[in-house]
C-alpha cells in the first residue's frame, strides 16, 4: 500500500520454447532486487531460451526485462519518470541509469570513506540527476524477435497483449494469467 492507496502491478514472463512462446503469470513478493527478477526469468527458462519479464503499473508505464540465458539482461522501461517514483520501476530506472540503490545508505553513515559532503570520485552516475520523461534503455530490445522500436514507443496500456501477439504466444494463455 502507498499513501492510503494500493500499488497494482502486474507481472507476466513469457517464455520461449520448443513449440512457441508460453505465458504465466509471476508474483512479485519475493523480487525485492534486479537480481531477483532477473533469477525469477532465468528460473522460467527451458535451457537457455530467452524469456521476457513484463511489469505493468497501472497504465502509467511498463517495463520489459529480456533474460538470454547467462548473458548480461536487456531493460526498456515506457516511461522512466512515472517508473522512478514505483518500486519495482526505481529498480529497473536505477539499473539503467547507473545509479546504486545502497547510494543514499553509504551518504548517510559515511560508508564510502570520504569526507562528508565529498563526492565518491569512482561514481560516474548523479544520484541526483533527473529521471527523464519517456522511454528508457534498449529500444532494440525486441528487434530480433520482431518489434522495432518505433513500435515499442508507441506502445501503451495494452503492451502486453501487444508484444505476445507480435510473438506469436496463444491469447488464451496471455488471458489465464492476466
Amino acid at each position: 500500500m502507498t499513501s492510503g492507496r494500493v500499488t497494482v502491478y502486474f507481472a507476466a514472463l513469457l517464455a520461449r520454447t520448443a513449440e512457441g512462446w508460453e505465458a504465466s503469470d509471476t508474483e512479485l513478493d519475493d523480487v525485492e532486487t534486479l537480481t531477483d527478477l532477473i533469477d525469477l526469468a532465468r528460473g522460467a527458462a527451458k535451457d537457455d531460451d530467452t524469456v521476457l519479464a513484463f511489469i505493468e503499473h497501472e497504465d502509467a508505464w511498463f517495463g520489459v526485462v529480456r533474460v538470454d540465458g547467462e548473458e548480461d539482461p536487456h531493460i526498456y522501461v515506457s516511461d522512466a519518470a512515472a517508473a522512478a517514483r514505483t518500486s519495482y520501476g526505481s529498480m529497473l530506472t536505477d539499473e539503467l541509469l547507473g545509479r546504486d540503490p545502497d547510494d543514499d545508505l553509504d551518504s548517510l553513515v559515511d560508508l564510502d570513506g570520504t569526507e562528508d559532503g565529498e563526492p565518491d570520485q569512482d561514481d560516474d552516475a548523479d544520484p541526483d540527476a533527473p529521471v527523464p520523461v519517456g522511454p528508457l534503455g534498449d529500444g532494440d530490445i525486441l528487434t530480433d524477435l520482431g518489434m522495432e522500436e518505433k513500435e515499442l514507443k508507441s506502445l501503451d496500456g495494452d503492451a502486453l497483449e501487444s508484444i505476445a501477439d507480435m510473438l506469436g504466444c496463444s491469447m488464451e494463455g496471455l488471458e489465464a494469467v492476466r
